[in-house]
């Protein structure tokens, strides 16, 4: 599966957000995710960005087909019966295709420049395990009283239900043994950023020893990897697209080098592909930093993925 993603924060604007989706949706991708950002991860000013959610149920609306959801939600922006509301709110509104990703957050500027709270990272990993279990129960249509160090519900319920029954709750991060055990609790799915083939092993064997320690079947924790996304039609082009994402402050790799980039020619991008499939990988989240570049969105879907699939 390939999922088209954008860095909402990243001056990504409605008739960007809704024509990147549109063309994501034309094109045969099989899905279209966000960050959930306030500030430039790249710490650009005068970038402006609209709140996830909101911008997913406008998506929503717009698109009959593709799986939508954030990747991820920081713990640190909302209390979990919020978050959950606002995921439940976009799974009706697109007829059940939402997938709620969620973490610990890690941008310490963001959070102070907006007043939000970034306490060590221990301390985000308990509000992760405590809002996992809380949105779980809360999206299953319990009616739940929780009391724990972070939160504390009396009775809470939320409805409607998922439009299918149940909504899939995605883990991002490295995976690390903690965050697996939670995983293996909660989760549907686990994705990696800034992966290579060799810590995708690794954190697959991380994964399937939590799931096995808690007697769950592993096959049934996904494993997917955020890559930024580059392409070019041959060396040329792909050293112009590359350019412009040094324009807005990345490093893209050289064509075709190792490393954790879906970039060069459409080959090259294929060879990456197989190596992070071989080394487990299941689902691909393609990160399009460069979100007004819509001929290199149809460039990948043509000369891509028909072939990586």
């Amino acid at each position: 599966m390939f999922i088209l993603m954008l860095e909402g924060q990243e001056d990504v604007t409605a008739a960007d957000w809704l024509a990147t989706a549109e063309a994501a949706e034309r094109l045969g991708y099989d899905g279209f995710f966000t960050s959930d950002h306030y500030f430039s991860v790249v710490g650009a000013e005068g970038r402006g960005s609209l709140d996830a959610w909101g911008a997913l149920c406008a998506i929503a609306a717009r698109t009959s087909r593709l799986r939508l959801g954030t990747m991820v939600s920081p713990v640190t922006f909302r209390p979990p019966a919020v978050l959950a509301k606002l995921a439940l709110t976009a799974d009706g509104i697109s007829g059940g295709r939402v997938e709620l990703g969620i973490g610990t957050g890690w941008h310490d500027t963001e959070h102070r420049r907006f007043g939000l709270p970034f306490p060590p990272f221990a301390e985000r990993l308990e509000m992760l395990a405590e809002q996992a279990e809380i949105i779980r129960r809360l999206t299953d249509g319990e009616t739940v009283d929780f009391s724990g160090r972070h939160y504390t519900l009396e009775g809470a319920r939320l409805l409607p239900r998922p439009a299918n029954g149940r909504m899939p709750i995605l883990f991002g991060g490295s995976a690390k043994p903690k965050a697996a055990a939670l995983a293996a609790r909660f989760a549907d799915g686990y994705n990696l950023s800034s992966a290579t083939p060799a810590s995708v092993r690794a954190a697959r064997q991380r994964l399937d020893a939590a799931c096995e320690a808690i007697g769950r079947d592993p096959a049934t924790l996904e494993l997917s990897i955020m890559a930024s996304l580059v392409v070019g039609t041959d060396d040329a082009d792909y050293g112009r697209r590359a350019a412009n994402y040094q324009r807005k402050a990345l490093e893209p790799p050289e064509a075709g080098d190792d490393g954790t980039w879906v970039a060069g020619t459409p080959a090259q991008a294929l060879e990456r592909i197989a190596e992070f499939r071989a080394a487990g990988v299941q689902r691909f989240f393609l990160n399009l930093f460069d979100h007004r570049d819509l001929d290199m969105v149809e460039l990948v879907a043509t000369d891509v993925l028909p072939h990586a699939r």
